[in-house]
């Protein structure tokens, strides 16, 4: 039986000695700022020493309604009682399906899986199965998750792709090209260069934070139509979180795929690929041997909690003035970074679109992943390591979620923090 452990160094010692990086992924904070956390609630976490911290990472994004909120606590509680799997249909899951078709653009039916990168994969598969045809598009920085085809980003020629992990089987990199994002003109000429070779394409409508520019995604949507392309809108991260119809609703483009994740799981594992009847029926399991046929399956897709906890969550997305104040809150908290770092005279900027932010240390106008990189990564971290010791908990290399927890005195609060944090710049 494991003794009690106590405190941040001892769970830290832990962490150092049985789990690599002392990380649970690609998520690891500066040494000098890390802590692990213990509980959650409302906008705010606590780490094991007990100190509170104002949460702006919010899981990388699921807990758009705070953490551990009792609409979701209570469903869950309840879905407990009742079975926690089942692997064969159930009711929860059923009716997060109809939720989920109704709400996106696209919807006409779906399948759950338990992760973003399980949909993604999963999406991916689904049109080559669909179109008979192998290559995929991505574009450079885009984040699809761990999936061998989703490592990868753009080569030294502009057009093909190099993993970012080692471990990928040179089969999977050469089926992936890779264009610049917000670059219409380059993604139509490779897309129609390779239009026979080509099963989808697939983009984040807001890449990272990077807003789409006017015609961008309204072009690949012209150029997959015309060669018969899949088009796979990720909308992980601005599923239900942009608007109640996502991306595709905000921005006015229809795709017809759309893999969602974070906002529709309550903060449980749960993804789901949606799109049009024609591709998503190649998943049915009746048409195995008949073909075209796409195996996606696995113990916990559709898990019941997860399902229950997703349904609670949408349902309070779907409350009146909900996208306002999601809204409202991140004008508040980016206009008061760029406040405080001019009056500093601080190069600094913050991008991204709705309850979706990133921080930057330079001025020059950010278009796509190649712009992004350009900054200051030493000020980065000090702005994180200073925001984190203060109390304010961000991700320093990463985004910031807004969520419906956060007050306007919490946001006042991360300005006057991130003040101090410019002051020690200086």
């Amino acid at each position: 039986m494991s003794s009690v452990i106590e405190g941040n160094a001892a769970h830290l010692e832990l962490a150092d000695r049985y789990l690599p990086g002392a990380s649970l992924g690609m998520f690891q904070l500066p040494h000098e700022s890390r802590f692990v956390i213990a509980r959650g609630k409302g906008s705010r976490v606590w780490d094991s020493d007990g100190k509170e911290y104002i949460d702006f990472v919010m899981g990388s994004g699921p807990m758009v309604l705070g953490h551990a909120p009792d609409s979701v606590v209570e469903a869950v509680q309840n879905q407990v009682a009742l079975g926690s799997t089942f692997y064969g249909l159930n009711e929860p899951v059923v009716r997060l399906a109809h939720e989920i078709c109704e709400a996106s653009p696209c919807g006409e039916m779906a399948r759950f899986t338990c992760s973003g990168t399980d949909a993604t994969f999963s999406a991916i598969r689904l049109a080559r199965a669909y179109t008979g045809r192998e290559r995929v598009l991505k574009f450079d920085g885009g984040w699809h998750g761990g999936h061998d085809y989703a490592q990868q980003d753009m080569a030294d020629d502009g057009q093909t792709s190099r993993p970012l992990s080692d471990g990928i089987p040179k089969g999977a990199t050469d089926t992936v090209l890779v264009s610049p994002f917000n670059d219409a003109a380059a993604a139509t000429d490779l897309i129609g260069r390779y239009a026979t070779e080509l099963a989808a394409v697939i983009v984040e409508p807001l890449q990272r934070a990077i807003k789409p520019e006017p015609g961008f995604l309204e072009a690949l949507r012209e150029v997959t139509d015309k060669h018969g392309i899949v088009l796979i809108f990720d909308e992980v991260v601005t599923g239900f979180r942009l608007a109640w119809g996502g991306a595709q609703e905000h921005y006015g483009v229809t795709a017809d795929v759309a893999v969602y994740g974070k906002t529709i799981s309550g903060g449980y594992p749960l993804a789901a690929v949606c799109g049009k009847k024609e591709v998503i029926d190649c998943a049915d399991p009746g048409r195995k041997g008949k073909g075209p046929y796409v195996f996606i399956s696995g113990t916990f897709n559709g898990n019941p909690i997860s399902a229950t906890a997703g349904l609670a969550t949408i349902d309070a997305l779907h409350q009146p003035g909900v996208y306002e104040r999601l809204f409202e809150v991140t004008d508040r908290l980016a206009t008061g970074f760029d406040k405080a770092a001019a009056e500093r005279g601080i190069p600094f900027q913050i991008i991204g679109d709705g309850p979706v932010l990133q921080p930057f240390f330079f001025t020059d106008p950010i278009r796509n992943h190649a712009d992004s990189q350009r900054g200051d990564r030493t000020r980065i971290t000090q702005f994180g390591d200073s925001m984190i010791e203060q109390g304010i908990f961000i991700n320093p290399s990463g985004k910031i979620y807004l969520s419906l927890a956060h007050t306007d005195e919490d946001i006042d609060r991360a300005i006057d923090v991130a003040g101090n944090a410019f002051d020690q710049m200086n």
